[in-house]
């Protein structure tokens, strides 16, 4: 009895002291007009306790995504991704007094490509979280919206969501420590001050679990990436929104690439990425060092976005050339936010030799403004 007690208050400690030594950090930092917190260089990080939110932030967000097969050879693609955007920046000196008050809204997506199928099913939660029905950083829940969560235990990640007729169960073991995006995690999107976030990846993630449509659950297992951001008006008005790009190639590497669009049709000079060899070699890679052709497009109807679903790639630092397919050109949220997400397909060559990869593709800006990310 005396034993469990005493593990209890040292975890509590344990608690207490990350959370002081991620305050240690932040407590530095410039502030904009708002009273949000801005990106600046030289931000450390901590984990685990950077998986958790950063309220002294405006934007944030948990983006996890992956390509899973059956054992009959069915395949899938998943996003679960939880968003906080604020409103309001949090005020520690006044603290809001009723369980009503909230300085922000949470809200989530949920999709599922069945590719065998062709079919693509996409949910959202929105919620202000002012009663406990979303939240952080409770027990073993790292983020939630109702009974959408995401666990984190022993360095592993445990998805679970459900709506319509679909749902997941998912654990995911990092095969990997987090790759720091940008400039050791201080990652630039435009010109000027405060126009960056800090931004961090888990590029390969080992999944295994049950996705269930319809009547039907299949064990499935693959492969799934962790991207984790915070900024505050990471944007400037003359970006249109961005092509990213998350890889896993077959011999072990990975590849993260963005593009920033501008809205006079130009690439933003601040599109970047990075590769990790299977030894673990991390390459950055400025706007120059790559080339995306886009060579195959997608519309719903004459009155929706054109979105730009194949592409050609080559990167020739690293004598890299990649052609992009997605097995399901219908993978388009239409939801609060109208944006094209979904599983791709990669063949090609590495220094001559073949090469093949999964990975999963994001395409925003195309059917109007990316909300929450430029200055308000």
């Amino acid at each position: 009895m005396m034993s469990s007690w005493l593990f209890e208050v040292a975890w509590r400690l344990f608690c207490i002291l990350g959370i002081f030594l991620l305050a240690g950090e932040l407590s530095g930092q410039s502030v904009n007009a708002d009273g949000w917190q801005i990106a600046e260089p030289g931000y450390v990080f901590h984990f685990p306790a950077d998986h958790g939110p950063h309220p002294g932030f405006r934007t944030e967000w948990w983006y996890f995504t992956g390509n899973l097969a059956a054992g009959d050879g069915r395949e899938f693609g998943f996003e679960l991704t939880f968003f906080r955007h604020g409103y309001r920046p949090p005020d520690p000196v006044h603290p809001p007094q009723s369980p009503f008050a909230t300085g922000e809204i949470k809200f989530a997506h949920f999709t599922i490509t069945d590719v065998n199928d062709r079919c693509f099913y996409a949910y959202e939660k929105v919620s202000r979280g002012a009663l406990g029905d979303a939240g952080y950083n409770r027990g073993e829940t790292l983020v939630w919206i109702e009974d959408w969560r995401v666990d984190y235990y022993q360095g592993n990640f445990r998805l679970r969501a459900a709506a319509g007729q679909c749902a997941i169960d998912l654990e995911l073991e990092p095969q990997m420590a987090p790759v720091l995006q940008g400039a050791g995690g201080f990652s630039r999107k435009a010109g000027g001050p405060g126009r960056a976030s800090y931004y961090y990846s888990i590029p390969i993630l080992k999944t295994r679990g049950t996705v269930h449509l319809g009547a039907n659950t299949w064990t499935v297992a693959g492969t799934s990436w962790f991207d984790r951001e915070w900024a505050t008006n990471q944007l400037e008005p003359q970006q249109a929104g961005w092509n990213w790009f998350a890889i896993q190639l077959n011999d072990g590497s990975s590849l993260m690439l963005y593009q920033m669009r501008l809205k006079d049709g130009g690439i933003d000079p601040y599109s970047s990425g990075k590769y990790v060899s299977r030894e673990g070699r991390v390459i950055p890679l400025a706007r120059d060092d790559f080339r995306l052709t886009p060579n195959r497009f997608w519309q719903r109807d004459r009155s929706a976005p054109r979105y730009p679903v194949g592409w050609q790639l080559s990167i020739p630092k690293l004598g890299l050339v990649l052609a992009a397919v997605t097995p399901v050109d219908d993978q388009e949220l239409r939801l609060s936010s109208r944006y094209w997400e979904g599983c791709i397909r990669l063949s090609g060559t590495q220094a001559g030799q073949p090469v093949q990869g999964t990975g999963y593709m994001e395409l925003t800006g195309y059917g109007g403004a990316v909300s929450g990310l430029t200055s308000p």
